[in-house]
């Protein structure tokens, strides 16, 4: 999982950044998801498949960022892939 916080008022640009630069930089991946949230934050989800060893996100130019990148690796425990409906509950 690779986070950042843009600087004030950039957060559409290190949205394009990271679909342009980051996304391409992962490839490889399984699956990679791109999310954006409030408070101008960017956060790519990738999974890798077994085995295989996590390509080097490449760095956002620093006059994006307002804090530095956080990055952190998980390991999937439980997964479910269809919830019931509201009415089965």
């Amino acid at each position: 999982m690779w986070e950042a916080r843009a600087a004030d008022g950039r957060g559409a640009e290190l949205l394009g950044w990271a679909r342009e630069r980051l996304l391409p930089a992962l490839a490889g991946a399984a699956r990679l998801e791109l999310f954006s949230a409030p408070g101008e934050r960017v956060l790519v989800i990738a999974w890798w498949p077994e085995g295989v060893q996590p390509a080097e996100a490449v760095e956002p130019p620093a006059g994006l960022l307002a804090r530095p990148v956080h990055r952190w690796s998980f390991r999937s425990e439980y997964v479910i892939s269809e919830l019931p409906a509201e009415s089965d509950r």
